[in-house]
């Protein structure tokens, strides 16, 4: 396959593609590296990514081939800063193939998924190469590193071996054909589900099916179907932000019953862009190579890398918090069932009644309507609530930058300085869905921060989501679930920006999977306290703060419908391991193998699982696999960290914000993750702190 990558940089060089003309071949103009979006064109990618390859191979074959005795400078630091070119196109491309992408884009990602998987097989595959690191390996202790040097040396040769460099000439070709077809497999996943969530569109004609909904709901749907040219109706679609306050206010059972559907079968609609077959390739793939590798199952191969170590301990540690939160879970359900017998119809309470019926005892037991909330949450002073409590714990300060290139209108950009106005790095925030944009709220790194002949690069750092959009006389007002949201992704960002790394493939937010969600997590321990909502909760006509009153009824509710909300994160995190456990897919059918899960498990049916098999982005196309649990996971250590705090009674207190930062948010993958906690906490995460947080003891 090596005269694929030839053949297609021969081609581009016949079709004229210039080096003088392609914005990635040169130095980015304004001060911050910021790439130039308005320039670059889908025509650049694949030239970039073409001499990006060249360029890293050629640098990686001087270090394979260096005639002298390998040092941590001339072979791990020489690796680590290899490929500049390479992370500049990827990450520009991929970060717009998640949030901007288009037909063409789809095709690129298509095209270059085998060259840049080849390309790391030639790299993680080279003998030599892995000779000199296995030389530095063995002799570690004699090189004299700092702790940081020595966690870099033992990560280049853990994910060596991980990568196959152990295995011999047949299994290294095996290896070779299973990466690329399963990098084209999980490309074709998340392209049929952002297909499958935009193909959906459901107009309504009549008003009379529409009771119930708020006048807020109406105005957008009205808005939506205004776009789409079909004036006079009402559109909703399968993104959150349209059909979550259907199931929430809806009258129309029915309505809310088709929306709920469609939003759960998305790619098991037996078409072209059915994702059942695809999964099962991917397991089969995935299966084969931990067994390549020599492991039994790739839930052991993936967690062998993290601080979980084990599927037994995940298991273990799965249902020591599914327990109690299905036994919450079916007492909400009999709590919501007793709700709709009073009301005589006899229905029996189904997963399109859950959040409705639900809504309707919030307010009976706390006369907490959350349509009543949103005038306060505006998303720009939610925002500003971050910023505002991220100035009190780390010093940091925030400018809007009005002439940043950006890739799409909705794009804003923050500069990010320190107490002493030095750079942090920058902020790109994209909080609105659209056609081009995945489903969900995440976080990516443009630039990564790492220190290199005395210059410590500053990041650039993206936060996205699909928040409620503005209407033409509101702006976007935010549900609770939103804020949350917000808060979250802003700690991933925080994880991106503070770091202070020598090396990029330590810096930021590359830890271990069920570590990099206690930064994120920890956000929002701090979104509901009173003393934090003061600063953003305010009126959007009014500028007036939220009333005590209010803010009290949050937190009496504080605990309300987690039943519901552990039990379906949990099962997804069951079923995703169950996925990656299997050791043989011989006559393996996704829907019996989901089926048989769930009910393993004994998940209620009044319940579906947060992400059913066939838009499980997070496992088949996002980088979760095996990896779900972290969320829960890191949620143990978030509530014992947000301890700390409140045991001082002061939730900004400055000892353990700055313990925080120096040990968790600045030190990246520099050590290990227990260990960096240690040294914030002082002491191991209390699991029952998470229990009674969420109610569950």
């Amino acid at each position: 396959m090596k005269n694929l990558a030839i053949t297609i940089m021969t081609g581009l060089v016949l079709m004229g593609c210039a080096k003088s003309n392609n914005p990635f071949f040169e130095t980015y103009k304004n001060k911050y590296g910021a790439p130039p979006f308005e320039l670059i064109k889908n025509e650049h990618y694949m030239p970039a990514f073409i001499e990006g390859i060249k360029q890293e191979q050629t640098e990686i074959d001087a270090i394979a081939n260096n005639k002298e005795a390998p040092t941590f400078d001339n072979t791990i630091a020489a690796m680590d800063y290899s490929g500049e070119l390479l992370k500049k196109v990827s990450s520009v491309f991929f970060n717009l193939y998640s949030a901007e992408t288009n037909d063409e884009m789809a095709k690129i990602a298509n095209d270059v998924s085998p060259i840049l998987s080849e390309h790391g097989d030639n790299i993680n595959l080279n003998e030599k190469l892995f000779d000199r690191i296995k030389t530095l390996y063995n002799n570690r202790s004699k090189l004299n590193l700092s702790s940081e040097q020595i966690r870099l040396l033992e990560k280049y040769y853990r994910n060596f071996i991980r990568s196959g460099a152990a295995l011999n000439k047949d299994q290294k070709a095996k290896l070779r054909v299973i990466n690329k077809e399963l990098g084209l497999a999980e490309l074709a996943f998340g392209q049929n589900v952002l297909d499958e969530t935009n193909s959906y569109k459901k107009f309504i004609t009549n008003k009379a099916e529409l009771i119930g909904l708020p006048e807020s709901v109406l105005q957008a749907a009205s808005e939506a179907a205004k776009a789409e040219k079909q004036d006079g109706k009402w559109l909703f679609t399968t993104q959150k932000s349209s059909f979550i306050p259907v199931l929430q206010y809806s009258e129309n059972r029915e309505l809310r019953k088709e929306l709920l559907m469609a939003y759960t079968t998305r790619g098991n609609h037996d078409n072209a862009k059915d994702n059942k077959a695809i999964i099962n390739k991917i397991m089969k793939l995935r299966t084969q190579k931990a067994q390549l590798l020599g492991f039994a199952t790739s839930a052991d191969f993936i967690l062998d890398d993290t601080m979980a170590k084990t599927p037994k301990a995940v298991y273990d540690f799965l249902a020591s918090v599914w327990t109690p939160a299905l036994a919450k879970a079916k007492a909400e359900a009999a709590e919501l069932q007793k709700l709709m017998d009073a009301e005589g119809k006899g229905e029996k309470l189904e997963p399109w009644d859950w959040w409705y019926n639900s809504e309707k005892l919030r307010k009976a037991k706390y006369d907490l309507d959350e349509e009543l909330l949103k005038p306060y949450f505006k998303l720009e002073n939610v925002r500003q609530g971050v910023f505002d409590l991220t100035t009190k714990l780390y010093g940091l300060k925030y400018k809007k930058l009005d002439k940043m290139p950006i890739y799409h209108p909705d794009v804003e950009v923050f500069e990010v300085t320190d107490a002493n106005d030095s750079l942090i790095g920058i902020l790109y925030t994209d909080y609105f869905p659209r056609a081009g944009k995945r489903a969900g709220a995440w976080m990516n790194n443009i630039v990564e921060q790492y220190k290199m002949n005395g210059i410590n690069h500053r990041p650039i750092i993206c936060n996205i989501g699909n928040f409620t959009k503005p209407t033409s006389d509101k702006p976007s007002l935010l549900n609770m679930d939103e804020v949350e949201t917000l808060f979250h992704e802003f700690g991933h960002a925080l994880h991106g920006l503070l770091s202070q790394c020598t090396y990029r493939s330590l810096s930021g937010t590359n830890v271990a999977r069920d570590f990099v969600e206690l930064p994120s997590q920890v956000m929002e321990n701090w979104c509901w306290e009173p003393e934090v909502m003061k600063t953003y909760a305010k009126h959007y006509k009014t500028g007036e703060i939220m009333p005590q009153a209010l803010m009290d009824k949050i937190q009496l509710a504080g605990t309300f419908n987690q039943g519901f909300i552990n039990t379906e994160l949990l099962a997804a995190s069951l079923l995703d391991m169950d996925y990656h456990t299997i050791k043989d897919t011989v006559g393996f059918d996704v829907t019996n193998f989901e089926n048989t899960s769930l009910k393993r498990m004994g998940m209620i049916p009044e319940i579906i699982v947060r992400y059913r098999s066939t838009y499980f982005n997070h496992i088949f196309g996002g980088g979760y696999s095996a990896g779900y649990y972290s969320y829960t996971w890191a949620a143990v250590l978030d509530a014992d960290a947000f301890a700390a705090f409140k045991e001082t009674g002061d939730i900004y207190n400055q000892k353990y914000a700055t313990a925080f930062r120096k040990n968790i948010l600045e030190r990246g993958d520099s050590d290990d993750p227990m260990k960096l906690y240690l040294q914030f906490r002082g002491a191991k995460p209390n699991p029952d702190a998470l229990l009674r947080k969420r109610g569950l003891k």
